[in-house]
């Protein structure tokens, strides 16, 4: 994303260590935006600051939407947006899909970003492998085709889900401990 000059979307999950991943992404010639909500972004901002080095910037969910001219503009400028997919506040549009063995809801927001802006996204999560051994996995970059009508793009964005579950769920295979999941996850039949 960084050498063809797209700039992109990395979707990640609560698994494996965010201070890794901010620190491995500081190898990246480019500005990197990190999405989160409004109650969390000055204690996390201010904990990145102390941990990673290089410029970054938080992008802060509004109710106003107003966050998504700041996306576009990152997106316009090539740089990295980086959220993730695995989380949703209740009263949020969420998607249904098999993980883990049941139905579970997932965020379409991160999802619906990959299709409408049309740029390279890939999946990521860096893992301790051991005592002093990090691992960043990466998706090969991959672009998901915004369609005309509503139930095309819902079928798109079923799609990009699909391909996140199936990376998260192979990384979680790999390392169990490591997934911090706090809530129930599944829906109750």
């Amino acid at each position: 994303m960084v050498e063809e000059k797209t700039g992109g979307l990395l979707i990640s999950a609560h698994v494996g260590n965010f201070e890794m991943a901010g620190n491995m992404l500081e190898r990246l010639n480019t500005k990197v935006n990190i999405i989160m909500y409004d109650a969390e972004h000055e204690k996390i901002k201010g904990y990145l600051s102390s941990i990673i080095r290089k410029n970054f910037n938080i992008i802060v969910i509004k109710e106003d939407n107003s966050h998504i001219f700041e996306i576009n503009k990152a997106f316009s400028d090539k740089q990295i947006v980086c959220l993730h997919g695995d989380r949703f506040i209740e009263g949020s549009k969420t998607l249904t899909s098999y993980f883990l063995g049941g139905k579970a809801k997932f965020p379409s927001g991160p999802f619906y970003m990959a299709m409408k802006f049309n740029v390279p996204v890939s999946f990521v999560f860096a893992m301790k492998d051991s005592k002093n051994s990090y691992h960043f996995f990466a998706s090969p970059p991959k672009y998901y085709q915004q369609q005309g009508i509503q139930m095309k793009r819902d079928k798109v964005i079923l799609n990009i889900i699909a391909d996140y579950i199936s990376h998260l769920e192979r990384t979680i295979h790999n390392y169990p401990t490591q997934w911090f999941n706090y809530y129930n996850f599944w829906e109750s039949k």
